[in-house]
């Protein structure tokens, strides 16, 4: 999607390719939406703390831990806001996780979820296309489609695809830029 400046009641799009997946510990990430101020400070806190929590279990926080964390900062600081999170991870405990922490601090736990300004063009396609215990290919294809989508009709969202697959084995980064991201409409 992309990065808002807000002035005087206008939006101005600063860059159109920046990674909005926030690494907040090994295997959990967020993806961000919103004032990147914001959400850089959120997640700047998010990260100390999480990984405080680890070092005090001794052992990897849980995703919905690190989403309950984001819950509480947004929460205690909803008048000041204007970001909102998907958090998203595996742990030990419940293998993979997606979380929503809208602006306001309400959580929820969702097979899948999408957020930012975009979103509104594609909730027929994610409603669809998605179901339960997609392979690795079959889920970057369904994220792929979904963010090519949103950014064919949405003119402030981005312009390359960052995706991250998150496993009991590891992290994988992936970067499709936005020519080689597959068209639905005549742009």
């Amino acid at each position: 999607m992309c990065l808002y400046l807000h002035f005087t009641h206008r939006y101005y799009v600063s860059s159109k390719t920046i990674n909005k997946l926030i690494q907040v510990h090994d295997r959990i990430f967020c993806c961000i939406a919103g004032s990147l101020a914001d959400a850089q400070a959120v997640t700047k806190a998010a990260k100390f703390q999480i990984s405080f929590h680890s070092i005090q279990m001794e052992s990897p926080p849980l995703v919905k831990a690190a989403a309950s964390v984001l819950k509480e900062l947004c929460y205690n600081n909803k008048e000041e806001l204007q970001a909102g999170f998907i958090t998203a991870g595996w742990d030990r405990k419940k293998g993979p996780q997606v979380y929503t922490v809208a602006l306001g601090g309400m959580l929820l736990s969702q097979p899948f979820t999408i957020g930012g300004s975009g979103s509104t063009y594609i909730y027929g396609y994610a409603d669809a296309k998605y179901k339960p215990d997609m392979s690795r290919e079959e889920c970057l294809q369904f994220a792929t489609n979904a963010l090519a989508l949103a950014m064919g009709r949405d003119n402030v969202s981005g312009g390359v695809a960052h995706l991250v697959v998150i496993t009991e084995e590891g992290v994988e980064h992936v970067v499709i830029p936005g020519d080689k991201l597959p068209k639905f409409h005549d742009e």
